[in-house]
């Protein structure tokens, strides 16, 4: 009687799927880590350059807060807005308004960013967001070079064991016949002397 495994693989062939497994995991890490190294350089190029042309100043407000609506408030730090004044890196007297906690009071000293001509700004990146943007870019490289790869290999595995299997069935019928005793291949199964 002859045993014929459901999931069409024999031992031989397990170790070469991991194999291919395994080269696709090393591929996407690789990948990962080197998107991680480029994101991590080029924002720390970028960093480089925006700091050059932001400064921190101390402002003095000039007036009460007014606290952002409370609908704003969720899910984000709350900044509310105040008049103020504050000199730019040159000395030049500027005036605006500025983000500040809420409920900040008139004649606080805040620090702000500001660029080269005055204008209030977001602080340059931090080493952790930069730290944030190499990761997640370095994970999702990772992820679609992995996924890709793992469907490479599940796509070529189905073809060749689907040139497999046509393969043994063409030698089955050439075999058949003659391993069987059956040397018509149209007679049926009751028609063998025994």
């Amino acid at each position: 009687m002859l045993h014929h495994e459901q999931s069409g693989s024999t031992p031989l062939r397990r170790p070469a799927r991991r194999t291919a497994l395994v080269f696709v995991l090393m591929i996407a890490l690789i990948c990962g880590a080197v998107t991680a190294g480029i994101l991590w350089t080029a924002g720390a190029k970028a960093d480089r350059e925006i700091a050059a042309h932001r400064h921190q100043v101390t402002a003095t407000t000039t007036g009460p807060s007014k606290d952002p609506p409370v609908a704003a408030r969720y899910g984000t730090q709350p900044q509310a807005v105040a008049p103020a004044v504050w000199e730019q890196p040159e000395h030049v007297p500027r005036s605006g308004n500025i983000h500040v906690p809420p409920a900040t009071p008139q004649g606080r000293t805040v620090t702000i960013w500001v660029d080269d001509a005055g204008v209030p700004v977001r602080p340059p990146g931090s080493a952790a967001d930069r730290a944030l943007t190499s990761l997640s870019g370095g994970m999702a490289a990772a992820g679609a070079v992995g996924v890709t790869g793992a469907a490479v290999v599940f796509l070529v595995r189905r073809g060749t064991d689907g040139h497999r299997l046509a393969a043994w069935e063409r030698e089955w019928e050439q075999v058949e016949p003659v391993w069987s005793g059956r040397l018509n291949r149209g007679s049926g199964a009751g028609d063998d002397d025994d």
